[in-house]
């Protein structure tokens, strides 16, 4: 138990013996998981944009992140064959292809087969947005022909050679991996 309960209700329940399956893995808690304070922590995705990784799953080929640009930002274009989620924290964000401005609260469901060219604003505080990627990023230029493509093995590389670089080290991330 985390802290010793006050007046909540459920004070005094027991907690459930032996909750882990065996073979389960650890869940991961990230305090302040959303904190710029210790830039080391973003790993740099174009020189506008920076991720934090939350959560990564080789299996799923899926990451879970914090993007920030601390001002007006550009990530590369690109296409989804999967879904991504989001979540804005702060600031404001879009894509060039759409009709919509995220700000702080909202939520966007990105369906699979989207191509678009994501954009952060001037705001008054930096565009920080929990996002859910699901499968690879295929970039893709003016055109929108394809490029190269960036999937889960490329982002722990990214990130890897990032926190080690950074004096954070390289094992922070493999105890992202679920």
């Amino acid at each position: 138990m985390p802290e010793q309960p006050n007046t909540e209700f459920w004070k005094g329940i027991k907690p459930i013996e032996n909750s882990a399956k065996p073979l389960s893995l650890p869940e991961i808690h990230l305090p302040n998981a959303d904190d710029i304070a210790d830039e080391r922590y973003y790993v740099p995705l174009s020189e506008t944009a920076w991720s934090r990784p939350l959560f990564i799953s080789i299996q799923d080929n899926m990451w879970s992140d914090i993007m920030l640009c601390k001002s007006a930002g550009l990530v590369h274009r690109h296409y989804h064959p999967r879904e991504v989620f989001a979540w804005t924290i702060s600031g404001k964000w879009g894509y060039l292809e759409y009709d919509w401005t995220a700000t702080a609260g909202s939520f966007v469901y990105e369906t699979p087969g989207g191509s678009h060219t994501l954009v952060a604003y001037e705001s008054d505080e930096p565009m920080r947005t929990h996002f859910i990627v699901r499968g690879p990023l295929m970039w893709l230029d003016e055109n929108g022909e394809s490029t190269g493509h960036f999937d889960v093995l490329d982002y722990i590389d990214l990130c890897k050679d990032h926190y080690e670089k950074v004096g954070l080290g390289a094992h922070l991330i493999d105890e992202l991996i679920r």
